[in-house]
């Protein structure tokens, strides 16, 4: 006999409870849903946004416009299904920085040998997920690391938020100032977090929905905001399908970028993973039971975006969003695909929600993560010091990678020089000496 939830729609017997366990993760199904719309909202940009950044280095648009959204819903699926995690992926906002700006525009090679250096990237993050060698190097994480993490993703989410409510902006004299709280757009922002905290606090669900309904509704009226239309056929992806070009990407000058897209992905990715499951507390003693085939639904889509037409693909930050409207199984990253296919044939009306809409729900989450701070052992400096440089290197360097790089290199080093160096994990000291050489050897981590 079936059994109902409280909403009548979670049926315990049914497809999706044997699929996704939703009783045993305490959810239902339009929880699930509505946390992945949440999810699907936060991070619809990508679609729009990915397309110009890529178009800068000669990918047609419309191709990659598509191999975006088609990467998106399967890589969100194979979380979905394999590893039944709430956790959406998509082609990575700074990967795609680096891919176009960096290796194409800079390095002058062609976008195909870019691709061809994902691809390789994607096997290389395969075959050490396949090994279980990236399972070692995340249990070999400190606890005050993964604590770390968690709070540097929320500082990062922060300002991307910012940025996009037009909160912060940039500033010659001091790189970023305030911005100018009289545009539409900004107080409408302002409005939107003020009715996601209002609504959570009184416990009302879908605050963060709500918030982003309503600044776009607002947005028509008092922001300019244009209505794009319905649906459109979606542009063909021949011209970026099977595109890549392998034999350029092994050439002597791309084997430091490939290098450089296996590390920012393997330490972007393991970052986002832990940091999200840790908000939507599907952490156990600190480890994620799944880890294994969470990550190798990230590495798989990686090298099945490059065939597509696309930079590396990874695990999202936006999916916290969809994890404080109660999303807690793979359910919730099956929503996300579905609506990221729909994109293909609605693209015009998801265009339709604005940065600046999205924002308030990103800086609330972003608010929420800090708490993890509490954690932290605050009597052991050698745990703490490497903690904080961890969680505040990746705002101000934009980056979850240098966070990261620079967290492990201070952890080592501090724990050498002060005689604890016997409490370092083998790991922790094989990760700092990578980073460590290639911040010698570079300058840089990208």
């Amino acid at each position: 006999m079936d059994l109902k939830r409280d909403d009548g729609l979670t049926r315990p017997n049914g497809f999706l409870e044997r699929t996704f366990a939703l009783t045993a993760n305490g959810t239902t199904i339009r929880t699930e849903l509505l946390a992945g719309l949440t999810t699907f909202l936060t991070m619809a940009y990508i679609v729009f946004v990915n397309p110009n950044i890529l178009g800068d280095a000669g990918m047609p648009k419309g191709a990659v416009f598509v191999a975006t959204c088609l990467v998106a819903a399967i890589g969100s699926l194979v979380m979905a299904f394999y590893a039944n995690y709430p956790i959406a992926l998509a082609p990575g906002m700074g990967l795609n920085a680096y891919f176009a700006y960096v290796v194409v525009l800079q390095m002058g090679y062609t976008w195909q040998a870019a691709l061809g250096a994902v691809f390789i990237s994607g096997l290389c993050f395969m075959a050490v997920t396949l090994t279980g060698l990236r399972r070692i190097i995340v249990e070999g994480i400190p606890r005050s690391m993964r604590i770390a993490i968690t709070v540097g993703i929320g500082l990062f989410l922060a300002i991307i938020a910012l940025k996009s409510a037009g909160v912060v902006t940039a500033s010659p004299a001091t790189f970023v100032t305030l911005g100018d709280l009289h545009k539409p757009s900004t107080v409408l922002a302002v409005l939107g977090f003020l009715i996601v905290a209002v609504l959570s606090v009184r416990k009302v669900r879908g605050a963060l929905l709500a918030g982003i309904l309503t600044v776009t509704a607002l947005s028509f009226i008092v922001a300019d905001n244009t209505f794009q239309g319905v649906a459109s056929l979606p542009p063909s992806i021949a011209p970026t399908l099977f595109a890549l070009d392998i034999k350029g990407a092994l050439s002597g000058g791309l084997l430091n970028v490939i290098l450089v897209f296996f590390l920012v992905e393997l330490f972007d990715a393991t970052g986002t993973l832990m940091g999200v499951a840790n908000r939507a507390g599907l952490l156990t003693q600190g480890k994620m039971e799944r880890l294994d085939k969470a990550l190798m639904a990230d590495s798989s889509s990686i090298f099945v975006g490059s065939l597509l037409g696309t930079s590396s693909t990874t695990a999202y930050l936006e999916s916290a969003s969809g994890v404080e409207e109660g999303g807690r199984t793979g359910l919730t990253a099956a929503t996300v695909a579905v609506l990221f296919l729909a994109c293909l044939f609605f693209a015009p009306l998801a265009g339709s929600v604005p940065a600046y809409a999205t924002a308030p729900a990103l800086f609330y989450v972003a608010c929420l993560m800090l708490h993890e701070l509490v954690d932290l052992d605050w009597d052991d400096l050698t745990e703490v010091l490497p903690a904080c440089v961890t969680a505040l290197l990746m705002p101000f360097t934009y980056s979850i990678a240098n966070g990261v790089a620079f967290g492990f290199i201070t952890y080592a080093v501090i724990k050498l020089l002060t005689g604890r160096f016997r409490e370092v994990k083998p790991v922790v000291w094989v990760i700092a000496a990578v980073f460590l050489f290639k911040f010698v050897a570079t300058g840089s981590a990208h």
